[in-house]
């Protein structure tokens, strides 16, 4: 008969190899775990407030563009602050017999009613811009209800309607913002060309350069009635537009009509 005989170093080397052994299915294991990890778990770690950037990261994306055959473009106006200007804007619009749409805060709208009055007498839309023009990631479903809805009663008390449209504040969203926008039967809306015209120094030219270049059927384009040189540009742009074939809408008449896609990139499509 045979007899192992098993010595102290022996032991030492079972013991090391056992041990690397199991490192290596803890390894293993959690590599399994990491591949089912729903990339939604990920995507919700990132932070993702960077304003006017086309989306990939959230499941949900509200409307940037649409898809049209046509060469139909919408002019969107966000009114959060001051009115001074507003006027020449829709006195503008009417000299080149276009609609616009503008996005109106609570804010604005407390501090302008009459204003609200004459975008609505004048046949412009109206879309709900928020309340208190928060930022819309950080509200639960039911605030961001509130904000849309107590606005919504404010602006059918001014002008016997309510709105169908909402541009987030910001230009922030979430999977729970879109999904609670649509829920209460708004299409959320966004734009793929931002004049920035918020930002001071920037030249009627420089704006101009920097909307046509991107310009396409569908178009949505971003203003903002209080930009610092739309006295100077809008005209400008109006006029190049047309004399390029485009025509104005309003973002309810370039929608599609019927049921909706919108993709990873925020394009909009007829079909469900």
């Amino acid at each position: 008969m045979k007899v192992i005989v098993v010595s102290k170093r022996t032991w030492i080397g079972i013991l090391i190899c056992l041990l690397l052994l199991g490192v290596g299915l803890v390894v293993y294991f959690s590599m399994q775990e990491t591949e089912q990890e729903p990339a939604s778990a990920t995507m919700a770690t990132i932070d993702s407030y960077e304003l006017n950037a086309i989306p990939v990261m959230s499941r949900l994306v509200p409307v940037y563009r649409v898809s049209r055959d046509d060469q139909a473009i919408a002019l969107t106006i966000d009114a959060a602050w001051s009115a001074d200007k507003t006027r020449f804007i829709l006195d503008t619009l009417d000299r080149y017999g276009i609609k616009a749409t503008f996005f109106l805060c609570g804010v604005w709208v407390k501090a302008y009613p009459d204003m609200v009055k004459e975008i609505a007498a004048r046949g412009h839309e109206i879309g709900n811009h928020s309340l208190t023009h928060p930022h819309m990631n950080r509200l639960t479903a039911e605030q961001i209800r509130t904000e849309l809805s107590s606005l919504d009663d404010e602006i059918e008390a001014l002008t016997d309607k309510r709105t169908k449209l909402f541009r987030a504040p910001f230009g922030e969203y979430n999977d729970t913002v879109v999904s609670t926008v649509r829920d209460l039967g708004y299409e959320i809306v966004q734009w793929n060309i931002d004049t920035v015209d918020w930002k001071e120094g920037r030249s009627a030219d420089t704006i101009l350069n920097a909307v046509f270049p991107k310009l396409s059927n569908g178009s949505i384009i971003l203003s903002h009635n209080n930009g610092f040189e739309i006295e100077t540009y809008l005209p400008k742009l109006i006029e190049k537009a047309q004399s390029q074939g485009y025509r104005f809408v309003t973002i309810s008449e370039l929608l599609p009509e019927g049921d909706r896609t919108v993709d990873n990139n925020g394009l909009c499509r007829a079909g469900g």
